[in-house]
């Protein structure tokens, strides 16, 4: 019963974290791998739960997704379509190749949202951003922490809307990415089931709640925190993974 309420209060705080500066998996993860789960099982288990943090900030976003109907569409099914890849290349290969340089991606991501605005690469019908977008949701499909770093890194290059906006649509997009790379874990990878329940709950409270506390940030103090968190993690991953 202990076990229970710690990962669903787990799941709160890293559902709150999710959706207000993207870092949901930096507080899942790591209680994953304390209450003894190896880190592919914390991986999956993690990954599986995550669905429902995309769900409560998709009905806590309503106000900033108003509208915003066309551009999910759009952008939704790349990021569908990377989760998948990423999670075919968990199952299939090792993760020492990514667990080495997404501190460097992290890091790059984090200091691009907090670059001065600029001219935006062709909005998002271009190229370049869909290219950019399916990598990172490879990465979010993969691994994914601090995947909504790097996702809300590109969308703040490609759309030209406030950050609060363009933070729900992160939301959603991610979310699609985690449902997808889910399915998988769910049929062919280890997750834990008993672990699935309580942090799920936990982070379908955790997404529901983040929104109403994002919108009252000031935009740049939402792009700040995120990338000051995002920093942090990076440095975070990079010890961990030269250790």
């Amino acid at each position: 019963m202990l076990e229970l309420l710690g990962l669903l209060a787990v799941g709160v705080v890293a559902g709150v974290v999710s959706t207000v500066v993207s870092l949901a998996s930096i507080i899942s993860y790591p209680a994953l791998l304390a209450f003894g789960l190896s880190p592919l099982a914390a991986n999956v288990t993690n990954t599986v739960s995550l669905v429902f943090t995309g769900i409560g900030a998709a009905a806590g976003s309503r106000p900033e997704l108003k509208g915003q109907g066309g551009t999910v569409l759009r952008l939704g099914w790349i990021s569908a379509l990377g989760g998948a890849t990423g999670a075919l290349l968990l199952l299939i290969t090792p993760s020492r190749t990514f667990e080495l340089i997404a501190p460097f991606l992290i890091a790059i991501a984090s200091l691009l949202l907090i670059r001065p605005p600029g001219v935006r690469p062709g909005g998002n019908h271009s190229v370049l951003a869909r290219v950019a977008l399916f990598a990172v949701a490879i990465y979010v499909g993969y691994f994914g922490a601090a995947g909504g770093i790097l996702m809300l890194a590109v969308l703040t290059a490609v759309l030209d809307q406030a950050p609060a906006r363009v933070n729900a649509v992160k939301n959603v997009i991610s979310g699609l990415a985690n449902f997808v790379a889910a399915a998988g874990f769910a049929l062919f990878g280890p997750v834990v089931w008993w672990a699935v329940a309580p942090l799920a709950a936990g982070f379908l409270i955790g997404g529901w709640l983040g929104p109403s506390i994002a919108r009252r940030l000031p935009g740049r103090s939402l792009r700040y925190l995120a990338a000051a968190c995002g920093l942090a993690v990076a440095v975070k991953l990079g010890v961990d993974a030269l250790t």
